[in-house]
């Protein structure tokens, strides 16, 4: 992951979408429904118990070309307080599927389809 960034009072660090990654915001209902449907296909998860909004991390590029009603694509000009890499409790951003050390992403097809399916089958994992 590549992108500069800016320390945060709660220890995060404040990055930039859009330099080497996109994310996707997503109600954390919907986003853990999506999250164990995708299973070993998803790739890290941020949990962001203030905004009430998971994050996955996209392939540069992705946040223009989505259109997934209820969520928000953040590309160029957004930012991410993302959590230090162990970090998998609150208080604050932790995450819920770790970075691995090469490649954050979740392939936003295989995100978009998870995200359809929960939305179709009206399921959502309560926070």
């Amino acid at each position: 992951m590549q992108s500069a960034a800016l320390p945060t009072s709660a220890g995060c660090s404040l990055m930039g979408a859009g330099q080497g990654w996109n994310a996707i915001r997503v109600p954390v209902p919907l986003g853990l429904t999506a999250m164990s449907i995708l299973g070993a296909r998803c790739g890290a998860v941020l949990k962001d118990t203030i905004s009430s909004a998971v994050y996955y991390f996209v392939h540069l590029g992705m946040a223009k070309q989505w259109s997934v009603p209820g969520t928000k694509p953040l590309g160029a000009g957004s930012n991410v307080a993302v959590p230090p890499l162990r970090r998998v409790a609150g208080p604050g951003p932790y995450w819920r599927v770790c970075p691995g050390d090469d490649d954050w992403g979740t392939d936003a097809a295989a995100l978009q389809a998870a995200l359809e399916d929960c939305m179709d089958s009206g399921e959502a994992v309560l926070a």
